[in-house]
């Protein structure tokens, strides 16, 4: 029987998420013994009465069969924690989404990802930098990712489609239901190159309430979040802390201090974001400089026995070197010496403290334009400069 069903059916009861699932896991071994458990050894796992009625509720109320049959009818796929196609990045933080519904394709490539973020009132200032943000990151194969939301998000979406990259919209509603409505073609351009993602299930509708939580999703999939423009209470300064939170890098765009649509991320940089001044200031912080390379070093240099060895002890959870050279029984010499090529082939990747995770391999689907200075963003003006904050100000 279908495991990915009771997924689907914990997903679908409000106040089931990470935490909760996996001590239901836990508890029962598998989601199939905990789905059909009644209300008192659900209980007994860890839920409140008021969540082991809902449960007992939903199984009554969901035919999950038919829900799955639906998603596969619409070209949905649904992605657990227990998928090899789950995006690694998303592994990474705390309380990663159990389940995810796309329509599109996710590919290894995806791990070069940037989210660029920003206001819906977007400016002609903050178009144009969003244009050649986006531009020049998909020109460059690092996947462009964002909310399908007016303004700025439209903008960075349709300008990596321009640039013949790859794009991913995080949806804060079902991917069967496009929001706003006249995004439908963007939508479908962005299945072609890249995917809709969303962690609702198919029919959610776009309630207000849905974005914020979603923004957590478009920062953990990115290397960096790129805020371009944003109101004092926009939610792309929500996607801001989120990366922060993840130990993900936070880049803003300063503007005049007398702009609306600059308040937050002036606000940003006065808290330690970095000032985005140029595409440079991204690729050098990012290292993004040695994706070509990366793609490059993959195809031509096989895999060797060694490789083998320590991608076999490597997964989606961080191992640190000492721990890799335990399991493998190799020196540690050679684990280091083989990791640092492994690294620059794009197989596994470092995530701080000598800690390494094995990255999915997959072929590249286009290829990447080399990096020129005529496609920088140009350096902001002296008349958009930012004036200095004061301490009033100051979050």
């Amino acid at each position: 029987m279908n495991e990915k069903r009771y997924w689907v059916g914990f997903n679908l009861v409000k106040g089931i998420g990470a935490v909760r699932l996996q001590g239901l896991r836990d508890h029962f071994g598998d989601l199939a013994l905990a789905w059909q458990a009644p209300v008192d050894a659900l209980q007994a796992a860890g839920l409140s009465l008021k969540l082991a009625l809902r449960v007992e509720q939903m199984r009554t109320d969901a035919d999950l069969d038919r829900i799955l049959a639906q998603a596969e009818a619409q070209g949905i796929e649904i992605l657990t924690w227990d998928d090899e196609f789950y995006p690694p990045r998303l592994k990474e933080i705390d309380q990663p989404p159990p389940v995810l519904y796309m329509r599109g394709t996710l590919t290894a490539e995806d791990s070069w990802a940037v989210a660029v973020v920003g206001t819906r009132r977007i400016s002609a200032y903050g178009r144009q930098v969003a244009e050649e943000l986006a531009s020049f990151l998909a020109a460059n194969g690092v996947t462009v990712i964002s909310g399908l939301a007016r303004g700025v998000d439209a903008v960075a979406h349709q300008s990596a489609l321009k640039a013949g990259g790859r794009t991913i919209a995080v949806m804060g509603c079902g991917v069967d239901r496009i929001y706003p409505p006249e995004h439908a073609q963007l939508a479908g351009k962005i299945m072609a190159c890249g995917a809709l993602i969303s962690d609702y299930p198919p029919g959610t509708p776009p309630d207000a309430s849905n974005f914020p939580p979603r923004n957590r999703i478009i920062s953990a999939l990115s290397m960096a979040t790129v805020v371009v423009e944003a109101g004092e209470t926009s939610g792309a300064l929500i996607t801001a802390q989120f990366a922060i939170d993840q130990g993900r890098e936070v880049f803003a765009v300063p503007g005049n201090i007398l702009a609306p649509q600059s308040k937050g991320t002036n606000r940003l940089i006065a808290q330690g974001a970095h000032p985005l001044l140029s595409v440079r200031d991204l690729l050098d912080v990012l290292n993004l400089t040695r994706v070509t390379e990366q793609r490059f070093v993959r195809k031509v240099l096989p895999t060797d026995e060694t490789e083998s060895k320590l991608l076999s002890v490597l997964t989606h959870e961080p191992l640190h070197m000492d721990e890799i050279r335990n399991q493998t029984g190799l020196p540690i010499e050679r684990v280091s010496a083989t990791l640092v090529m492994m690294e620059l082939k794009g197989l596994v990747r470092q995530v701080g403290g000598l800690n390494y995770v094995a990255v999915r391999e997959e072929q590249a689907g286009y290829e990447v334009a080399p990096i020129s200075a005529r496609d920088e963003v140009a350096p902001i003006s002296a008349r958009d400069e930012v004036a200095p904050i004061s301490a009033r100000d100051e979050a």
